[in-house]
């Protein structure tokens, strides 16, 4: 007998802020869809981050579309605060969320899209995939020779100091998180952070020069307007910015080396159990942070749409090579804002909008589901 599926016109992946977004802007189209989240709460993926993590950017760019981030406009919210307002957003506009609801694969058969999710099944006419390109950890080949005594963690599994050994840590990735995580961990540590110079952005985010620049300058006019698929400047500068690190924003280069942090070169290896630098060198740690980045994770999506390198080939989040399907939260999606909280709202409400042209034209205007139809992708 053939399993019954719970049938939507658009399935949102991800109920992050970029998935709360597109079905904020569907719900106000009379689009008729539903979000499914691994998470067992909505905002769960930023509560799992480290522990003293803090927003990049001030409250008053915090805020999703129709809801401003409840804090004062300067201040930057914490990791936590975040999910608590995502969750808070969620709620006051009746998302339809599923919760616990893990996809396992995308498929499509004959016009529908069909989701697996463990037991359940679902299909739509089309599916937004409302998630970051940092899915799936990367660590080197090299890290299983690593002695085992040696406590390894990759920064997205990194809470606090308490996770590690006494003794030097080694954090291989000298971008903003491992920044971050060396400054704290220099309080009782050696640490070594072992990576290239990404540069820094010369000022700081919590004097004023830092709000004037970072919030007029940079978010609101050259992140979201001038660097975009649409200008000249914006599609020179996307390949390298999808390749390169971002500079260091909160933490400066001045300030590690106050804390004692010791910028190395790369680390390249092992050698007898220790990890081995490029200059040859191997230094005295007891725990090793892996700030390697991140693959895009997208292999639970079965349809023929992506690159040598695993990402998908759209055009702003749009799959030409299957209609239907969208892409929202991805890294330079439209512009440099895509992947910023202030930035995704333009993304969902383009893609929404174009999700709803396509609804309307299948003949299909409604946002409210039947409760058969909500329990159905419930259990």
């Amino acid at each position: 007998m053939e399993k019954r599926r719970a049938h939507f016109d658009v399935i949102v992946v991800g109920a992050g802020q970029a998935g709360l977004s597109v079905g904020h802007h569907l719900a106000k189209l009379g689009v008729r869809f539903v979000i499914l989240d691994a998470n067992a709460r909505v905002g769960d993926v930023w509560r799992r981050r480290w522990d003293s993590l803090r927003l990049f950017t001030p409250a008053a760019y915090d805020g999703l579309d129709g809801m401003p981030f409840p804090a004062p406009p300067d201040s930057f919210p914490t990791k936590d605060e975040m999910a608590d307002y995502l969750e808070a957003y969620a709620a006051h506009f009746e998302l339809p969320v599923l919760s616990g609801v893990k996809v396992e694969s995308l498929s499509k058969v004959d016009d529908r899209y069909v989701v697996k999710a463990g037991e359940r099944e679902f299909e739509a006419d089309q599916v937004v995939v409302a998630m970051s390109n940092y899915q799936k950890r990367i660590v080197p080949g090299f890290a299983d020779a690593l002695d085992p005594s040696i406590v390894q963690i990759h920064s997205i599994d990194y809470k606090s100091p308490a996770q590690l050994r006494p003794g030097g840590v080694l954090l291989v990735g000298a971008g903003n998180s491992g920044a971050e995580i060396a400054r704290e961990l220099s309080r009782d540590h050696k640490v070594y952070m072992s990576g290239r110079d990404t540069g820094q952005v010369p000022f700081r985010l919590d004097g004023f020069w830092g709000r004037y620049l970072l919030c007029r300058l940079l978010l609101r006019t050259l992140f979201h307007y001038i660097m975009t698929i649409r200008t000249p400047i914006g599609r020179k500068a996307r390949p390298k910015m999808l390749k390169g690190g971002a500079p260091l924003i909160r933490v400066k280069s001045r300030e590690l080396a106050a804390a004692g942090v010791e910028r190395t070169p790369r680390t390249a290896g092992v050698r007898d159990g220790r990890p081995l630098l490029e200059d040859g060198r191997v230094p005295d740690v007891t725990n090793v942070i892996w700030c390697t980045g991140f693959h895009p994770g997208f292999s639970w999506i079965q349809l023929p749409i992506f690159d040598s390198r695993g990402e998908p080939r759209h055009e702003g989040g749009v799959v030409a090579e299957a209609p239907g399907l969208f892409f929202v939260g991805l890294h330079f999606l439209y512009s440099f804002s895509s992947t910023m909280i202030h930035g995704v709202g333009r993304d969902a409400e383009r893609i929404a909008r174009t999700a709803a042209a396509r609804a309307a034209t299948a003949g299909v205007r409604r946002n409210r589901y039947s409760e058969n139809e909500l329990a159905l992708g419930a259990h």
